[in-house]
């Protein structure tokens, strides 16, 4: 692949990723694809196939950006203050989030039951990431920093959850305006709610902080 075509398929991929994010995978046509990278389909096919292929792609990159951070989150979790890094862990999943919304944009339209005839990508992405952390925590458990009463799994899922309809929705303040994480005030408050969620689930000892 020359300069000039790596250039052309590196903006096509961001492009659909982009409308992929807001529209979903059965909202958006290679033709609003093409239109929107200035170019025409038959290049777009060139680069990447068809719109399954594109989506497979997108998908694929959306996850190895997620699996990396998780990965260098969860090299920071052991640390003098087991609390603190679990929280910490907490942190790390949502400043991702709020710097990359496309990914949690992209798993929501899924939730949704967007691509509906695509229905390996769970079992090939999110199962291992989520049996990653669990096996993570699992430690936690065993020493009783974590209560043997939390169901650690859904203390996850329910992070992810509350993350992914944070970063997309955001909240609504006392006038009906939209809040999400670009409003300082409704992250940081959101970011404390989050704290004394998993606090709480998961019986981590003394004050969420």
């Amino acid at each position: 692949m020359t300069p000039g075509e790596s250039t052309q398929a590196a903006l096509i991929l961001k492009v659909a990723t982009h409308l992929f994010a807001a529209l979903g995978y059965d909202g958006t046509s290679t033709r609003q694809i093409a239109e929107a990278a200035g170019l025409n389909i038959a290049t777009v096919n060139y680069h990447v196939g068809g719109k399954r292929e594109l989506y497979l792609a997108v998908m694929e990159a959306a996850h190895q950006a997620e699996k990396a951070a998780l990965e260098r989150a969860l090299e920071r979790l052991p640390g003098d203050d087991p609390v603190a890094a679990l929280h910490r862990l907490t942190d790390d999943y949502l400043d991702f989030c709020v710097d990359h919304p496309e990914v949690p944009a992209l798993w929501m339209h899924r939730w949704l039951s967007d691509a509906g005839d695509i229905t390996q990508l769970e079992r090939q992405y999110v199962k291992p990431l989520m049996e990653t952390v669990t096996a993570a925590l699992r430690p936690a458990v065993e020493s009783g920093l974590i209560s043997p009463d939390a169901d650690v799994e859904y203390t996850v899922w329910t992070v992810i959850w509350a993350v992914h309809g944070f970063a997309k929705g955001g909240v609504l303040d006392a006038e009906g305006r939209r809040r999400a994480a670009g409003d300082r005030a409704a992250l940081r408050r959101f970011r404390a709610h989050l704290h004394r969620v998993v606090h709480r689930t998961l019986g981590l000892p003394g004050d969420p902080r």
